[in-house]
């Protein structure tokens, strides 16, 4: 099947192939030019799938709270049991005495997870939080 792909070559800017190659050093030696393409190349495919209604996703939904919140943890529990076919695993993790972090492995069809990362994310508390997306890697 390789034998088929047509290879290709792109003029550069100078100064655009000088960040570029940058972008390659920082990720790690074993990478060169092509492979990051590849990388690039990738990331966008997944990020197309990811926002095609009806595609299904993972998501990781990483939230930062106050645990001394009114009631915020019983609220959060309780979004997470009413959705609990589309919630994989949580982790938590205590940053200092007052501040916790918790991320949330999310799974399903996209706007589901969308809407249930917003529910989690606009709960009164939540200091900050963001929602990734990627696909399940299937027809990848």
């Amino acid at each position: 099947m390789k034998q088929d792909l047509m290879r290709f070559s792109v003029a550069m800017p100078e100064e655009l192939l000088m960040e570029f190659d940058q972008l390659v050093a920082r990720r790690g030696l074993a990478k060169n030019r092509s492979e990051v393409v590849r990388d690039l190349v990738r990331e966008a495919l997944i990020e197309s799938k990811c926002s095609m209604p009806g595609s299904i996703v993972m998501g990781t939904l990483t939230i930062v709270y106050s645990h001394h919140s009114n009631d915020l943890q019983e609220k959060l529990h309780s979004i997470q049991h009413d959705y609990f076919e589309n919630i994989v695993s949580t982790v938590h993790v205590h940053i200092d005495a007052h501040t916790c972090l918790e991320v949330i492995v999310l799974r399903g069809e996209v706007t589901l997870v969308q809407d249930v990362a917003n529910l989690i994310l606009g709960t009164k508390g939540v200091q900050s939080g963001k929602l990734v997306l990627t696909t399940t890697g299937e027809y990848m």
